[in-house]
């Protein structure tokens, strides 16, 4: 292959590595392996990141990146807070239906990063930039709407994300449509609640 720029060549290992890993999972997703998928010399994706691990954390910065733009586009302009929130998680939903083998290997990848301290920051900036983009999301909806918010749009949005997680990964493991349409209406009706004050919090013991 031709000599390409670094800065070209980057995003063509990105994708390399995603395509593959989605493919054959994260623990085949060695940088040789890599470099194969896209005729290149295992010694242009050393070079162009520096260590796997450096190309694994570009993985899941591009990853994100694709949710969350795919999410932002969904956006209804105009709408109530409840019609926002509903639209945004469906919209979100739709990217598990469509594109499974994202959504898994993002989360083998989180869970890879939990026992590998050199992806330790990347996960946590994972982290939170899905959780600060979800938190301007709601506040902006509310704002826009003058929906009052009973607990900050942080929480809400901490809360959330958990309860998509876990949707998420029944998905994956065991899908059901009808189950998990209901599940994901039920979800939503929750973090509404919560929003508006309906949900009442049970007292948790906290040791």
């Amino acid at each position: 292959m031709a000599h390409v720029p670094a800065a070209e060549r980057r995003p063509q290992l990105i994708k390399a590595a995603i395509d593959y890993m989605a493919r054959e999972g994260v623990a085949a997703g060695s940088t040789r392996a890599i470099a194969a998928e896209l005729g290149v010399a295992q010694a242009t994706v050393h070079y162009t990141f520096g260590t796997k691990e450096e190309l694994y954390r570009a993985v899941m910065e591009q990853l994100t990146q694709d949710l969350i733009a795919q999410v932002e586009r969904a956006a209804p302009v105009g709408a109530g807070f409840e019609e926002t929130v509903s639209t945004l998680a469906a919209a979100l939903w739709q990217t598990v239906r469509e594109q499974p083998a994202s959504h898994q290997l993002l989360s083998e990848l989180t869970l890879f990063a939990l026992r590998s301290p050199a992806l330790s920051e990347a996960l946590e900036s994972h982290n939170r930039s899905v959780t600060e983009v979800t938190a301007r999301l709601v506040a902006e909806a509310a704002e826009r709407t003058g929906q009052p918010l009973a607990q900050p749009a942080e929480t809400i949005a901490r809360f959330f994300l958990a309860g998509f997680d876990g949707l998420t990964m029944q998905r994956l493991a065991h899908p059901d449509e009808e189950a998990e349409h209901a599940c994901l209406q039920a979800f939503v009706s929750a973090v509404m609640a919560m929003a508006g004050g309906r949900l009442d919090l049970v007292p948790v013991p906290s040791n």
